[in-house]
């Protein structure tokens, strides 16, 4: 169920609205979460392998968390089609940064669909799995169940690694709510509580840039799952064609639709530029009313002042 607020934002009804993620509490009807993006891959869709290294990696996300980012997503293996990236050179890619992190202040998330990546993430110190395969592999839930993680279970149809040519939908918010709560019950049987899933409808995954606008428009329609919502749009090219922008001139319209989504009731904003991201996230609920300014000096002291 949504709730329509009272200037035509989408107030999400959530079963399970606080969360409990690397010991800290986080109520989801009040907050809006960055969780930003670092890849050990040596052909990542964004920075194109600039993070690759060990210690990149680990300080481009301690610089993330300074800047503000409440979780990090970091991934091994990219999304897009290709050859297989071997389990154990997964594991070694990720692992080390999510140890590296540990008792960082952010939750820490490995994007993976391999559930033996998943399980050393965890031992090492990860709470959140992202899998952007929808649970492909049930062994994965199993995992996750087995833990105090959280699962975000993420829409996409296309086997892993695999090319998914000319997606074709007739009601693509429809098929994908249709397939996010057919993955969210395959995840509770397998033991995961509700209170520690998370849901992606998957922009530009397996879907083009008509199908990843319409999902915008319609992402409020998501929020009758019940589940808090993660809108990872940063940079995808669904705005590089809306735009006709390359990679690095994408920053404005992802951030209009980072906010158009939170505005729509996602909660969780997965993206590149952190601090430019986070500042929107905050701007987003002050004007909703949940944070209170930094600061009071605008025509509230009396003399002239500098923003006078």
């Amino acid at each position: 169920m949504t709730a329509e607020g009272p200037r035509g934002w989408v107030d999400p009804h959530l079963v399970h609205p606080v969360r409990r993620i690397a010991g800290l509490e986080s109520d989801f009807r009040r907050t809006i979460a960055v969780m930003a993006v670092v890849n050990r891959t040596p052909d990542s869709f964004y920075d194109r392998g600039a993070t690759f290294g060990l210690d990149a990696a680990v300080a481009a996300a301690r610089r993330a968390i300074a800047d503000g980012a409440a979780w990090v997503d970091i991934g091994g293996a990219r999304f897009g089609p290709g050859p297989a990236i071997p389990v154990a050179d997964e594991i070694d890619r990720v692992v080390p940064v999510v140890e590296a992190l540990r008792g960082a202040g952010a939750a820490i998330s490995v994007d993976t669909f391999h559930a033996e990546v998943a399980a050393s993430a965890i031992a090492s110190g990860a709470h959140v799995i992202n899998d952007t395969t929808g649970v492909h592999d049930p062994a994965l839930a199993e995992v996750v169940a087995a833990s105090d993680a959280t699962l975000v279970i993420t829409h996409s149809r296309a086997e892993p690694r695999r090319w998914f040519p000319r997606p074709q939908y007739d009601d693509v918010v429809g098929e994908i709510s249709a397939f996010l709560e057919d993955r969210v019950a395959l995840a509770v049987a397998r033991g995961v509580p509700e209170e520690r899933i998370v849901l992606d409808p998957g922009h530009d995954l397996n879907k083009n840039t008509l199908h990843s606008l319409e999902l915008t428009r319609r992402f409020g329609e998501l929020t009758r799952l019940g589940f808090p919502l993660l809108a990872a749009v940063s940079n995808k090219d669904f705005i590089g064609e809306t735009l006709d922008r390359p990679r690095n001139g994408r920053l404005a319209g992802s951030l209009a639709a980072a906010v158009f989504c939170a505005l729509q009731g996602a909660r969780i904003l997965r993206m590149h530029n952190v601090r430019e991201s986070v500042d929107a996230a905050r701007t987003v609920e002050a004007i909703l009313g949940w944070r209170e300014p930094a600061r009071l000096v605008h025509n509230v002291v009396d003399g002239p002042n500098e923003e006078s």
